[in-house]
């Protein structure tokens, strides 16, 4: 279901672009589209933990690291979207976007910052690294808010989704935070130690 859900935006939005049943601006409409799915993909990997927690429903953690590599996917159609479509690879008109324009240098910074965490997705990489493996991956977080802060930057005016979407990644964060400090306040006490009398 994931597979089929992660491959049908793609799919019919080649599907729509030869056919041109797109609009009236089709290459807009492909960066658009596989954006919001990107991001939604991205807040739904983050979700697990969370939903995990809240639910103990210990299963939902299997669906994890395809999620998530469905947003860096779809992350990746969306740049090359843009790069290819959108600026039929001037390499300098992108670097110049980058550097300039709010949007695409944040968009960019969490393509950035999801690409290490595609590659150290497998089991491998997760056994090199141990307790770091956690610690690189929490970026996922950061890119999210990225995602959020490039999506509300580049729509302008019509900010219900990207507002939504950060709503989202609020909570998700505060659940976090609460188990981690429940977490913390768990543990116990190591006891005093006492001073020997003088």
């Amino acid at each position: 279901m994931i597979w089929l859900v992660g491959l049908a935006p793609t799919a019919w939005l080649a599907a729509g672009f030869l056919r041109g049943t797109l609009g009236a601006n089709p290459i807009e409409k492909v960066i658009l589209v596989q954006g919001r799915w990107a991001l939604g993909f991205l807040l739904a990997a983050i979700a697990v933990t969370p939903v995990r927690r809240l639910t103990g429903w210990n299963p939902v953690v299997k669906l994890r690291r395809l999620v998530g590599l469905f947003a860096f996917y779809h992350v990746c159609v969306h740049f090359l979207a843009y790069v290819g479509l959108d600026q039929f690879f001037a390499l300098g008109y992108i670097l110049e976007d980058v550097l300039e324009r709010r949007y695409i240098t944040a968009g960019f910074t969490a393509l950035v910052l999801l690409t290490p965490l595609a590659v150290t997705s497998t089991k491998g990489w997760i056994r090199r690294l141990g307790k770091r493996w956690r610690q690189l991956h929490r970026l996922a977080y950061v890119a999210a808010a990225l995602g959020v802060l490039h999506f509300f930057w580049k729509v302008r005016a019509d900010t219900f989704w990207p507002l939504a979407a950060a709503l989202l990644l609020a909570a998700l964060f505060a659940v976090r935070i609460v188990h981690a400090v429940s977490k913390k306040r768990a543990r116990p006490r190591k006891p005093a130690r006492r001073r020997p009398a003088v």
